[in-house]
This record gives structure tokens, sequence and C-alpha cells, in this order.
């Protein structure tokens, strides 16, 4: 009988080292999705709780922005070709005469002086074009710069992924830095919970612990995978992060879970 006692006395005294936190679902890998640039909103392709593939069109906003700038490049661009024919045109005047004015010197019919300001003309026209060349392709490097930015017109999206949060509609402005999109990888989930700050020396980084998920009858094995050293000082607790292999097609963002440590 004593000895009975003792082994039942073991057993609850192992069953009590068991730790059970309550938990949930999170995605690792959630992308707030916004626009390169300011424009209307003219199409949206997605709605709150579809799936997408990644390169799916998300939105796409107007282009009027993007065709001002064109335009302002495009100008930029005849400017400094219409310089460079005229530098060239007065480089090839300039080089005429000073073959002529040489070949005057030589007869004495005109001054050492005159050559030589025609010389320095030529030789500063010259700079001039090699200036000029140099503008017409920076303004082509723009040119270029500006039609790849169209691409930036049709969002696309960046992963596989479930939209969680639809922030735009059509016709609406689209701004810069704003969340039209949230877009949740549920590829890459994992299990998000609280530990006592008593209980934090009995995990490290790799210890394996039990995910339960009961709304959908899931158990598997988890590894902690992060500790993050930042405590609640209201609850003095910790946030841990637990890795799971998720086969399931019926797990989300949001699902209540638990997480068994022994």
């Amino acid at each position: 009988m004593k000895r009975f006692l003792i082994l039942l006395a073991l057993g609850a005294s192992l069953v009590a080292e068991s730790i059970t936190l309550s938990g949930t679902v999170i995605s690792d890998n959630k992308k707030m999705i916004t626009s390169r640039f300011m424009g209307f909103v003219t199409e949206v392709k997605v709605s709150e709780g579809d799936f997408v593939k990644k390169g799916d069109l998300l939105y796409t906003i107007d282009s009027k922005e993007i065709d001002s700038a064109l335009t302002q490049v495009q100008l930029g661009i005849s400017q400094a070709q219409l310089s460079l024919q005229m530098y060239q045109n007065q480089y090839t005047n300039v080089k005429l005469n000073l073959e002529r004015h040489k070949r005057l010197l030589e007869k004495d019919m005109v001054s050492k002086f005159e050559v030589e300001n025609l010389s320095l003309a030529e030789q500063n026209l010259a700079n001039m074009i090699n200036i000029a060349k140099k503008q017409v392709t920076q303004a082509e490097a723009q040119l270029a710069e500006v039609k790849n930015q169209y691409r930036y017109l049709n969002i696309k999206a960046p992963n596989d992924g479930v939209i969680v949060n639809k922030n735009i509609k059509v016709g609406e402005m689209a701004m810069p830095g704003m969340p039209a999109i949230i877009l949740s990888d549920l590829t890459n989930l994992k299990i998000s919970a609280e530990i006592a700050e008593n209980d934090l020396s009995r995990i490290k980084h790799g210890t394996k612990v039990t995910v339960n998920i009961p709304s959908q009858n899931i158990k598997v094995i988890g590894t902690v995978s992060a500790i993050i050293p930042n405590s609640n000082p209201m609850t003095h607790t910790f946030q841990i992060k637990i890795s799971f292999k998720n086969s399931y097609k019926s797990v989300y963002p949001g699902m209540y879970a638990t997480v068994i440590i022994k």
C-alpha cells in the first residue's frame, strides 16, 4: 500500500511537470501590399478570403502621374537632341571655315589671330557636342526608367497566400505607403503563445512541444523557433513562437491552439 502511494505521488509529480499554454495560429509571413505610386484605383481583382498565387494581379491604378512624367522626359529628349544637332552643325561650319583659313594663312591672306580663334571655337564646339551627347544619353535613360514604372501600376501578389484584409475600392485613391491589401502566407504558419518568466527556463530554441488545434482535432509535434526577449510588464510573460509542419488545409491564422511543454 505504501509503495502504491509513493508511485501515485511520483505520477502526480510527473503530470505536474507539464505546462499547457494557450496560443493562437499566426502567419509568420504576412505582407502589407501597397502601391509605389499615387493614383486612382481602376480595378480590384480580389476579395477578402480569396486564395492567390504568386504573380496574380491584385489591383491596378491609373497612369496619369507616370504619363505626365513620360511627357516631360520625351520633351527633354527632344530638346537634348535639338541642342546636339545644333552644335554638330556649328562644328561642321567652323571646321570647314578653319580649314579654309589655314589655307589662306599660308598665302598671308588672313591673320594668325583669326585662325587661332577659329581653332578655339572648334575645340569649344567639340566639347559642347560631347556634353550634348551625354545629355541625350541621360534623357534616354530617364525615359527607360519612366517606362519601367508602368509595371508598378499593376500590383501583383509577391507569394502564394490568402487575402485577409482589403482596404481599397475602385475609384479610391491609392497612396504610397498606405496598406491596401494584407496577404497572409498559409504555408508558413506558427503558434504564438506566452510563457511565464518562471517557466522560461523550461524551454529553449529547438525544444519539442505538443501542439493542439482543438477546432480541427489536430495534434502535432512543434518546435520552439523563437523566444522574444521582451516581457510583458503587466503579466510578466514572454512571447514564444512554435513552428510546425502544416499539412492541413483547414488551419488558418487566428485559430485557437494549445501548447504542451513537458
